[in-house]
């Protein structure tokens, strides 16, 4: 549709200004005016339809709206070739009818080219603002996109800065470990030791690769642990003398994020178990209960407590926490009144949901 209703107020502002005037240069000059007035709704389609009101010498007001509709939506050339006509128009008209001299003929041309030129270079200027804030916010827009790269890329360089360090300082001990534990084992003639200095041989190596892994320094990286590898994590453990058991009661297959989150979970627990409660009693727990995996795993008090306080603020269950919590679980670690401690995990066996909301809550590490 050509009109609608928010264009009425023009043609209606116009037209009272046309009734204002008692009478025109020729008794159709009203009536022309009006008509003019009645055919604004339409300008957009046919601006040109106000420029008889023109000769009648009351067309001005209709006039005016129809060269502010031009400037604001046509082009230059357009817009200047509406105004000369408009102002010819006016101006012949007034000068023939009237017998002007050549002196007035000239200022009356130049005020009807004053008069038609005053609106559509309104509407020239409010396009113009119109398209330089459009121009404007794209280009920030642009900017913050640009910005926002830039940050990226920031950090992008600083996380393989960082990751190079890991790699250059902890690849080179880890190295120089499973060099000293192979020489160990080539050189004592106890066995035990020579046992013991293979299994950390083996550990070195394997934290060598997972750690470069992680990286993605490796070409071939190799699958990552799941909740399937437990038992040759926990024999591994075992190896060390720590008493476990086992008890894996899942029924249904689990996603791969969670099945990944359940072996570091127990991983991180069995090594804390290791370290703050030597040769204690430790129980691992996988049981499905609707669509919820719940992961427990609780020491009993060590045996020959250590004679230094237990280490604390430790940041490995810290960081299961953000794995657990951005998986759409929950993760609790705390002390039993057993004297042992227990860390719980509840995960979910559906699809995992990323950014899940944070319920993890994670005392000291004190396993």
């Amino acid at each position: 549709m050509l009109t609608s209703r928010s264009s009425l107020p023009a043609p209606l502002a116009a037209a009272a200004l046309v009734l204002l005037v008692d009478t025109g240069p020729h008794p159709w000059s009203e009536p022309l005016a009006l008509l003019a007035c009645a055919l604004l709704p339409f300008r957009r389609a046919a601006p040109y339809a106000c420029l008889p009101a023109l000769v009648g010498g009351l067309g001005w007001p209709p006039a005016v709206v129809a060269l502010y509709r031009v400037g604001r939506h046509d082009r230059a050339p357009v817009a200047a070739l509406w105004v000369v006509a408009s102002a010819a128009v006016a101006a012949t008209t007034f000068v023939v009818t009237q017998s002007l001299p050549f002196t007035q003929a000239v200022l009356t041309y130049a005020f009807t080219l004053f008069m038609a030129v005053m609106p559509a270079a309104l509407g020239v200027l409010l396009r113009t603002r119109q398209e330089l804030t459009r121009t404007l916010s794209e280009a920030r827009r642009a900017r913050t996109a640009e910005l926002v790269a830039l940050e990226e890329g920031a950090r992008a360089a600083e996380r393989a800065r960082i990751a190079r360090e890991i790699h250059d300082v902890v690849g080179h001990h880890a190295t120089l470990i499973a060099v000293e534990a192979a020489a160990l084992s080539a050189t004592t003639p106890d066995p035990e030791a020579r046992a013991a200095a293979t299994r950390l041989r083996a550990l070195a190596k394997e934290s060598l690769e997972e750690m470069r892994s992680t990286l993605g320094l490796l070409k071939s990286q190799p699958p990552p642990n799941t909740h399937h590898d437990l038992p040759a994590l926990v024999e591994r453990a075992r190896s060390t003398g720590l008493p476990i058991t086992l008890t894996d009661r899942t029924t249904t297959p689990l996603p791969p994020s969670t099945s990944r989150a359940v072996y570091r979970l127990v991983q991180e627990s069995l090594t804390n178990a290791t370290k703050h409660a030597p040769n204690a009693q430790v129980h691992i727990l996988l049981a499905t209960r609707a669509d919820t995996l719940v992961v427990q795993v609780r020491n009993a008090p060590p045996p020959h407590p250590p004679p230094h306080p237990r280490a604390t603020g430790g940041q490995g269950l810290h960081g299961l926490s953000e794995r657990v919590a951005l998986l759409g679980g929950t993760l609790s670690a705390a002390p039993t009144p057993q004297g042992g401690f227990e860390v719980r995990a509840t995960l979910p066996t559906t699809a995992t949901r990323v950014g899940g909301e944070r319920r993890a809550t994670v005392g000291p590490e004190t396993v």
